[in-house]
């Protein structure tokens, strides 16, 4: 299954890096300065894509406290029918924590072009790095 993933070692504990994932306040940080979500299993959110043009909404799927992260991923009138998700996991290494970002179900989103979808997202990941930017609010604690 196609999928855009990009993993990150943080020298903080799952329970540090994990602050930044369970409050908006941490989200706002690094994912999106712009992003208001209900952080509960079935709650909605919305943010504006880093293009600053694009608008992205979905639902939390699974929440495990300093685990996993998983929300739908949907981008607003891109002709997109169906979502697809992003996952953040975080796993437990010697001197911190090992942060997994992946993007997938592209080939379920009902868009035609799906592919070029994934090849959009793998440019993206490289050129706004969400994940170094999770690592600069981990190392600093400063919220």
């Amino acid at each position: 299954m196609p999928e855009v993933a990009r993993s990150i070692e943080i020298s903080q504990p799952p329970s540090a890096v994990w602050r930044w994932l369970s409050t908006e306040d941490g989200l706002r940080r690094w994912m999106s300065p712009g992003i208001e979500i209900d952080l509960r299993l079935g709650g909605g959110y919305r943010m504006p894509g880093p293009d600053g043009e694009t608008w992205i909404s979905g639902t939390v799927l699974e929440i495990v406290p300093e685990g996993r992260l998983v929300l739908s991923w949907i981008e607003e009138d891109s002709g997109w029918v169906h979502p697809g998700r992003l996952v953040v996991t975080l796993e437990p290494v010697a001197g911190g924590t090992r942060v997994v970002l992946v993007h997938d179900g592209f080939a379920g989103i009902g868009k035609p072009d799906w592919q070029g979808t994934v090849e959009a997202y793998e440019r993206g990941a490289d050129k706004h790095q969400v994940l170094q930017r999770l690592a600069e609010a981990a190392g600093t604690g400063v919220g």
